[in-house]
């Protein structure tokens, strides 16, 4: 519909267009990497694969054995930072308060290189480790970040250490690919 008004012309969408520009909108930005997501979660994987989430549950519980419940929930917490997981994020900063954490250090944990006065050494170690193993695409685990949980953890203790990092991973990607929902544990 084109509507003349003294020199300019004013083109009016019809009803049909403007659903099908703001569908395209949707769809484009819905493609987008990075583009916030407009619905809920995708499945319950833990209800569908039952024998699945049981092991999750007891590799989770092995891995923590022997290992400072504080420690393991600034584990947790970063990795789940570093892997977007918001479910993770919600429900392992609430476990780290009841494990006795402060707001400040889990308010500083995103810049715990900047805030070292705030962590222990072995917490700093633990924390690079993390991060190292997290972010492995962008290369191999350094021999010094290594070394460095080496010299501060008894071998058993770096074993559990890896499978605590290995296993908080691996609930990271179950919760950030089904789109977990936080608030909800």
């Amino acid at each position: 519909m084109t509507t003349q008004t003294s020199q300019k012309t004013q083109v009016t969408p019809t009803a049909q267009e403007t659903q099908t520009a703001a569908s395209g909108t949707a769809a484009a930005a819905a493609a987008a990497p990075g583009a916030a997501h407009r619905h809920g979660p995708r499945l319950s994987w833990a209800k569908l694969a039952p024998e699945v989430y049981q092991a999750m549950l007891a590799l989770d519980a092995a891995a923590t054995q022997g290992l400072d419940p504080t420690l393991v929930e600034l584990v947790k917490i970063r990795a789940s930072q570093l892997n977007h997981c918001a479910f993770c994020i919600d429900k392992h900063i609430k476990d780290a308060r009841q494990a006795g954490e402060t707001e400040q250090r889990i308010y500083l944990l995103d810049a715990w290189e900047e805030a070292t006065g705030f962590y222990s050494p072995e917490e700093q170690a633990a924390l690079a480790l993390t991060e190292a193993v997290t972010l492995l695409t962008e290369g191999f685990v350094p021999d010094a970040v290594y070394d460095r949980a080496a010299a501060l953890f008894a071998p058993a203790e770096l074993a559990r250490l890896l499978a605590l990092i290995t296993t908080i991973n691996a609930w990271n990607r179950f919760g950030v690919s089904t789109r977990m929902t936080p608030g909800r544990a």
